[in-house]
């Protein structure tokens, strides 16, 4: 009798070995066979992108069969052309730059907004006295050295009134905010949920003029999420599948902003974690602003600043608002 205990138990590890070969080859068979994605980022991780930071945390890529890259941009790469060469699936890019590709044949095309509304400003240290677009003329502006800059100025310049040569353009290139302004130039254009939140909490008071205030064609979307025409047509399922897990990111981020604050700096541990959990927090309430739910875009914001481009001379052709972007591959809202 106590031969054939041990014979059963012998048989009972075994076939208990067996099962969990077998799964363990199917796990493995099941990461082997998730679809290769990647997007690059714009810029350094920051909490614009926290959404996808934390669908790659949550598996959920994974649950959409799905292995995602979140790739950094290298030194003079744009992450539109990285998409259009079709050595990335995915962007993270703006209005105006998938604009500015669509007027010269780039078929790019929108598939997200980031954040509903424009959080950009032009900020100055609150003793310098600019309250006003007005107040630029005789100052100087610290900027990237992009034509779109110069545009917003002279256009700025016109509406008010200013001598555009009175304003003393400073090339800062990717200078940082707060040891530039003052010193080197007067006034800057920033996003308020990265510098403002930073010069909030370090108590240091700035002006600032919101584009969206100066100009309803300035509520353009900045960042966006891009991919090419090709992937739509030739892989519409695993964009709607990446965006399934990207807008479950997002919001998450909204609803858990001091997790998701976590979640990145755990990704990215040189960031500033006080900052992240201040950003976090302001810009969970701008992800989906007034909208619907996540991710949606206008037909008439698209349509507005691509006029506005192709007036101020920063096109040559204007676009097919249309089709610069979509809104086929956002989840439904869930009731």
């Amino acid at each position: 009798m106590k031969r054939v205990m041990l014979l059963l138990l012998a048989l009972t590890l075994i076939l208990a070995a067996c099962n969990q070969s077998e799964t363990n080859e199917n796990n493995e068979s099941s990461t082997e066979t998730n679809q290769e994605v990647t997007i690059m980022l714009d810029w350094f991780p920051n909490t614009n992108h926290t959404g996808l930071y934390v669908a790659l945390e949550k598996d959920y890529f994974e649950e959409e069969g799905l292995n995602v890259t979140i790739q950094e941009p290298g030194d003079g790469i744009a992450a539109e052309q990285v998409v259009a060469s079709g050595q990335a699936d995915f962007a993270i890019s703006y209005q105006e730059s998938l604009t500015q590709a669509r007027a010269t044949g780039i078929p790019l095309v929108s598939i997200a907004a980031i954040i509903q509304e424009n959080t950009s400003a032009f900020a100055s240290l609150k003793e310098v006295g600019i309250a006003t677009p007005e107040d630029f003329e005789g100052k100087r502006y610290g900027g990237w050295g992009s034509p779109t800059e110069e545009a917003v100025l002279k256009a700025l310049s016109e509406k008010y009134n200013i001598d555009y040569t009175q304003i003393e353009q400073v090339t800062l290139g990717q200078a940082d905010f707060f040891q530039s302004i003052g010193r080197d130039a007067d006034f800057e254009w920033i996003y308020y949920g990265w510098d403002g939140v930073e010069a909030d909490r370090q108590g240091i008071e700035l002006n600032y003029i919101f584009l969206k205030d100066i100009d309803e064609a300035l509520n353009y979307y900045t960042p966006i999420i891009a991919t090419s025409e090709e992937k739509i047509e030739n892989d519409a399922e695993t964009v709607r599948a990446f965006m399934r897990a990207v807008s479950k990111g997002y919001e998450y981020a909204i609803d858990n902003p001091d997790d998701a604050a976590a979640i990145l700096i755990q990704h990215v541990p040189d960031l500033n974690e006080e900052l992240v959990k201040a950003s976090q927090n302001w810009l969970s309430e701008q992800y989906r602003g007034k909208a619907e739910k996540w991710g949606i875009q206008k037909e008439e914001v698209w349509e507005r600043y691509a006029n506005w481009m192709y007036e101020q001379g920063l096109i040559e052709s204007n676009i097919e608002a249309d089709k610069a972007f979509t809104n086929e591959f956002l989840p439904e809202v869930q009731n």
